[in-house]
C-alpha cells in the first residue's frame, strides 16, 4: 500500500476550524457537562480525521477505522493510567491530550465520530 502525501487546503482549514472549537470546549464550555463529555470526542475523531487528510492521501474508510482503533487504544490505556504510568502525572497538557479516566461512553463517542466521517466521506465521493 503507498501513501502519496498531498496538501489539501480544505481540509486543513476544516481541521483547523475543529481545533478551535476544541479548545473553546476545553475553555469557555468547560462547564457545560454534555459539550465537554461527550461532544469533544466525537469532535476529536473528526479533528484526527482532518488533520491527517490535510497532509496524506489515504483510503476515508480505512482511515476512519484506524482513527478508531487508535482512539479504542488510548482510552484503554487510560484504563491502566497509562500517563501517569509514563510520569506525566503533574503535566497538565499531556494529561488532557492521554486522558486519565476510562470510559465506554467515550468509546460511544469515537463510534459516533467515525460514523460522522463514514457519512460525509460516502457523500463526498457521490
Amino acid at each position: 500500500m503507498s501513501v502519496n502525501l498531498k496538501f489539501n487546503y480544505k481540509d486543513l482549514l476544516i481541521a483547523l476550524a475543529i481545533l478551535f472549537f476544541e479548545i473553546l470546549i476545553a475553555t469557555k464550555f468547560k462547564d457545560i457537562f454534555f459539550v465537554r463529555a461527550y461532544l469533544g470526542d466525537v469532535l476529536v475523531v473528526i479533528l484526527i480525521y482532518y488533520s491527517v487528510k490535510a497532509f496524506f492521501d489515504f483510503n476515508a474508510t480505512k482511515l476512519i477505522v484506524g482513527i478508531f482503533i487508535f482512539s479504542c487504544l488510548i482510552e484503554f490505556a487510560q484504563y491502566f493510567h497509562f500517563g501517569e504510568m509514563m510520569g506525566f502525572k503533574d503535566n497538565r497538557i499531556m494529561m488532557i491530550v492521554l486522558g486519565n479516566s476510562f470510559s465506554w461512553l467515550d468509546i460511544l463517542c469515537y463510534f459516533a465520530g467515525c460514523a460522522v466521517l463514514f457519512l460525509i466521506s460516502k457523500i463526498r465521493s457521490e
